[in-house]
């Protein structure tokens, strides 16, 4: 089953991969589109993006508009991941880096989880002895 008719396009993350991967701050492509670094950071959390908004965007980032809506981490991934095999025919990757990125977020969140968990155990604890004095 492939995965790629499921692919909720999401043009403002879309968006800030491009931005991130040319090596652009948030405010030298707010400034270009004489706009606040705070709208493109909304901008970037934003599903949809207005069409002639998106043929700014992509003319300050040198791209496609098709670029940005058909934007595809995995494709990338790929590509720089065959240009590096072919460069160094010894050494294959055994495992998919977005795999890597995933498993150290769900990580992180479990201990995030953990630690809140912890956190609210010492405060209850705390209210029993403020109670108890």
């Amino acid at each position: 089953m492939s995965t790629q008719g499921l692919r909720k396009i999401h043009i403002g993350r879309n968006i800030e991969r491009i931005r991130e991967l040319k090596g652009i701050k948030q405010e030298t492509l707010a400034g270009a589109l004489g706009i606040s670094q705070q709208a493109i950071s909304k901008m970037e959390q934003s599903e949809f993006v207005d069409d002639e908004r998106l043929k700014q965007i992509a003319n300050a980032l040198g791209v496609s508009i098709d670029s940005i809506k058909n934007y595809n981490e995995e494709a990338v991934i790929f590509h720089i991941q065959n240009m590096h095999d072919n460069s160094s025919a010894n050494y294959q990757y055994h495992f998919n880096p977005m795999d890597k990125v995933v498993e150290l977020y769900e990580r992180l969140l479990k201990e995030k989880d953990e630690i809140i968990k912890q956190k609210e155990n010492e405060i209850q604890l705390y209210k029993k002895q403020q109670k108890a004095s």
